[in-house]
């Protein structure tokens, strides 16, 4: 059996509480455009997290993995935005908000890695 990936699982976590979010906001706060967005960013973090996953190269993977870090950094704009509107309580807000800085943490030292030994080889 192969080593658990923590990124893919923290991202695809991270993804259904941005679905579990959108919903809140649709069903709950009438909220529809702002909804959308974070469900789109949110949700792309972990997509491009597993398409890096079979890269075509390191440079390609390198790529994948700012994308989702552009993603997490927008996703983190929206929340902030929905924290400051009153769309979201602040509890609410920590949490995910605390997830998102995790994964965005995760993804940059992966890709620094990454670079780092890619330029070792060199």
């Amino acid at each position: 059996m192969g080593k658990e990936n923590i990124i893919v699982g923290k991202s695809y976590k991270f993804a259904i509480r941005i679905i579990k979010l959108y919903k809140f906001l649709i069903d709950e706060k009438k909220e529809y455009v702002i909804s959308k967005q974070i469900l789109r960013s949110g949700t792309s973090i972990g997509a491009n997290i597993n398409e890096a996953q079979s890269a075509e190269s390191k440079m390609d993977f390198v790529h994948k993995l700012g994308i989702s870090a552009k993603e997490t950094r927008e996703t983190e704009y929206w929340l902030n935005l929905l924290k400051d509107t009153n769309y979201i309580d602040k509890k609410s807000f920590d949490s995910i908000s605390k997830d998102s800085s995790e994964i965005l943490k995760i993804i940059n030292s992966i890709i620094l890695t990454s670079k780092e030994r890619s330029n070792a080889k060199k």
